[in-house]
């Protein structure tokens, strides 16, 4: 599909805004700490170049999505729009369909569900695909975590090279019809995790708000 597929996302908490080259300061700031990267391919440069931010948004983000080859969201809290906490990314492929990163600070909250539950729904409802698929490192557990709790499983295992070095990965997917499954067993979405549940009790969301389906084509 062509470019201008990208449309801005919303959860129950979170703001999910396309890419642009304006984004490269605050990804340079946040995107290069080695909890960031350990786990990610090993095509990206390290250590992280200083302009390897728009380096990355100016000659690869923006040509995929304006060839409808890949979706690239920059993550940011409803309560605070202006604050990029993370990137999330689906892109055509045989078995690396979706891949996601977080600033550390913000970890533990269930802000990666959610923007994975809004991600799964463009790519199955929206983009129309079968199946989704993402590879990730055995020791990568907080990932590994996310899939298991979103109803995906593990259809091979292989070793891939991360920044970290050579590791044991796994190629977990979920289908369309198991996604639709998964939904009809959790009707509110995504739930929050333990540490997000006790701070919705200081901060209530929005009322009426939930996981926002992504758009239809015209």
């Amino acid at each position: 599909m062509a470019g201008d597929a990208i449309r801005e996302g919303r959860t129950e908490r979170l703001l999910l805004r396309p890419l642009t080259v304006e984004d490269a300061p605050a990804i340079q700031r946040l995107f290069p700490q080695w909890k960031v990267v350990k786990y990610l391919a090993a095509k990206i440069p390290w250590p992280y170049p200083p302009d390897g931010a728009e380096q990355f948004i100016r000659h690869a983000a923006l040509p995929q999505m304006a060839r409808g080859e890949a979706w690239h969201w920059t993550l940011r809290l409803l309560t605070n729009p202006d604050l990029l906490i993370g990137l999330i990314t689906l892109t055509f492929g045989d078995d690396e369909n979706r891949g996601f990163w977080l600033d550390p600070a913000h970890r533990g909250n269930g802000y990666m569900t959610e923007a994975c539950a809004w991600a799964n729904d463009f790519w199955f409802d929206f983009l129309g695909h079968a199946r989704l698929r993402a590879p990730k490192a055995v020791a990568n557990r907080a990932s590994r975590h996310i899939s298991q709790r979103m109803g995906m499983h593990i259809v091979r295992l292989e070793v891939r090279d991360f920044v970290s070095g050579r590791l044991p990965s796994e190629i977990w997917e979920i289908t369309a019809k198991e996604w639709q499954a998964w939904k009809l067993l959790h009707p509110s979405g995504a739930a929050p995790s333990r540490k997000a549940s006790v701070a919705s009790r200081k901060t209530p969301p929005l009322a009426g708000k939930r996981i926002s389906p992504a758009p239809k084509p015209r």
